[in-house]
């Protein structure tokens, strides 16, 4: 994405992107000096020491080299990873090795890979080669002894171990235990990174294609993990493995441990596997409650089709925090009740009909687990899709008119701060409004084709276009203006990428029974239809940003604005 306009008019192009490239010739101690002399592991005798990275700010250092998609990412492409680690809860330290396996699209001696800078780097090797690596925050930049080439496959093992860092809002890894004691381990990083727990390539345009997972922890306790389990193995030390096969790409934060002293049950959906699993104590309280994933699932299937991860199944998954979408593996820590934690979550009696956990973290498995956007900036098609999800569920559960209702519940939490869409290249979150005006953003898509039979088929086909791809809102606004035969681009320009809602500016002359109107907005070029008028006789009008007149009988009072299908402002003079 180097010389891409970013969002607040940032470019990551000169200085910073070359000292992206560069990031790898220093490395870091472990009291966080930059020197050219240490971090080399595997350098031969009297090899030459490492020029001088440029400087930066330090506060975006971590974020550049992680969100960045430079040279020594974008010259491979990943093919699988095996995770193979051994867990100990006594130590709370973990350790192992990754295998990955990627194909070089340009030929080169560098790649770039990624692990918490607390955590150690035991080696990597090419076959029997060790292979010569640099630290830099949290990563690590890998040197072959001779040039890869293009078009070929590769494999590394990456061993690793130490003691995990326990950090944001679920932890990132953590070693827990249950109200009984037992050890309860979790992973949930979405926001801190894979890199927090195992190495990888973490970011998120590129997935691997497939994946096995093998975990061996105590035998009295299950892992849960994604994918199809495949066996379980007692490899005599008082240790099982468990393994797992993920049989689709997958995101990076999506791979997740689940160990504690689960119960296991099933169902099906069709010839769908589905598998829950829950603490012992609180098998009775999950049954029913997790139950509600078959409709879940109906409700999806009806809008988007076949759930997009058939042949690994879906699971659900009690954990102690609120929940996670990992792929094929979701969680759920909702006290296992409807709405949210017991809470009325958007305010208008609808949500504690559903357990709101199960309803959005699933959606993932939809927009952010098969479409995946392909930088965090772009975060908006996970949350914003996925809270539009929890939309549809209601209006196929309940009827339109629920799911109108619970749409515009979600008004209130819009803070209308910082655009949706941040800069590319910079691992930084996006705002919340990502979920609450996204979804609000969508509705109004929905209002703006005014059609549901071509609007609820016009969805469908983007999932099926989009599905297990990495993609950017280019590639969604492209896919709206070929598949409306409208030029979109600046209704999503305005809502994603500018903090202010469209105002619809509207001027009365009683006297002469008209109305004057236009779109107040930042974008130039933009139109969008609106209806007008009164509820039982809507009249659709489509302002641009220059001021049009026509004639109405209904004076200011009482002429309205369908605010319920259109996210906007109005304002009347």
């Amino acid at each position: 994405m180097i010389g891409q306009r970013l969002g607040t008019g940032i470019v990551i192009v000169g200085a910073l992107a070359l000292a992206c490239g560069a990031f790898g010739t220093t490395a870091v101690t472990a009291q966080g000096q930059q020197t050219a002399a240490q971090g080399r592991a595997g350098a031969p005798a009297g090899a030459p020491t490492a020029p001088a990275a440029p400087q930066f700010p330090a506060a975006i250092r971590a974020d550049v080299l992680r969100g960045e998609y430079g040279r020594y990412r974008a010259n491979n492409d990943l093919l699988s990873y095996h995770l193979d680690v051994r867990v100990d809860p006594e130590k709370k330290t973990l350790g192992g090795k990754n295998t990955i396996t990627f194909k070089m699209l340009a030929d080169d001696t560098r790649i770039q890979l990624d692990l918490y800078a607390s955590l150690a780097v035991d080696k990597i090797v090419l076959g029997s080669t060790p292979l010569v690596y640099y630290r830099q925050a949290n990563t690590v930049f890998v040197d072959f002894p001779e040039s890869l080439k293009a078009g070929r496959t590769y494999a590394i093992d990456f061993y690793y171990s130490g003691m995990p860092t326990t950090i944001g809002r679920f932890g990132g890894f953590t070693f827990a235990k249950d109200p009984a004691g037992r050890p309860w381990i979790f992973t949930a990083c979405e926001g801190e990174g894979a890199a927090i727990w195992w190495p990888n390539k973490d970011q998120w345009r590129d997935e691997v294609e497939s994946m096995e997972i093998s975990v061996a922890i105590p035998n009295d306790l299950v892992d849960v993990s994604n994918g199809k389990f495949q066996k379980k193995t007692d490899v005599g030390d008082g240790y099982t493995r468990w393994d797992w096969l993920v049989q689709y790409p997958i995101n990076n934060y999506s791979v997740s441990l689940n160990i504690g002293k689960y119960e296991h049950w099933s169902d099906q959906l069709g010839d769908l596997a589905m598998d829950f699993y829950a603490l012992p104590e609180d098998v009775e309280k999950a049954k029913p409650q997790f139950a509600q994933a078959k409709d879940m699932l109906k409700a999806y299937e009806h809008f988007f089709g076949e759930y997009p991860f058939k042949k690994d199944g879906y699971k659900l998954v009690q954990v102690p925090y609120t929940g996670m979408e990992h792929q094929s593996a979701v969680t759920c820590g909702n006290g296992f009740k409807n709405g949210y934690g017991g809470r009325d979550w958007t305010g208008v009696g609808i949500s504690p009909k559903f357990d709101f956990i199960v309803v959005h973290e699933s959606a993932h498995e939809y927009f952010g687990n098969a479409v995946s956007a392909a930088d965090v900036s772009d975060m908006w098609i996970h949350e914003g899709w996925g809270t539009y999800l929890e939309c549809l569920y209601v209006e196929y559960m309940w009827g339109k008119d629920d799911g109108l209702k619970y749409t515009n519940g979600y008004k209130t939490k819009v803070q209308n701060r910082t655009p949706i869409i941040t800069p590319h290249g910079i691992h930084r979150e996006p705002p919340q409004d990502m979920y609450f005006k996204g979804a609000l953003f969508i509705n109004t898509l929905r209002s703006i084709v005014n059609d549901d039979t071509k609007w609820f088929k016009l969805i469908h086909d983007m999932f099926q276009k989009f599905k297990y791809q990495n993609i950017m809102t280019e590639d969604m606004v492209a896919f709206f203006n070929a598949g409306t035969g409208r030029n979109l681009t600046p209704v999503f320009d305005q809502y994603l990428r500018h903090t202010a809602l469209p105002v619809l500016e509207l001027k009365f002359d009683e006297a002469a029974g008209s109305v004057s109107y236009r779109w107040k907005v930042d974008e130039a070029g933009f139109t969008m239809p609106v209806r007008v008028g009164s509820k039982d006789a809507w009249q659709i009008i489509t302002p641009t940003t220059d001021w049009k007149t026509m004639k109405t009988p209904i004076g200011t009072d009482k002429f309205e604005v369908a605010t319920d299908l259109y996210f906007i402002t109005v304002a009347k003079s």
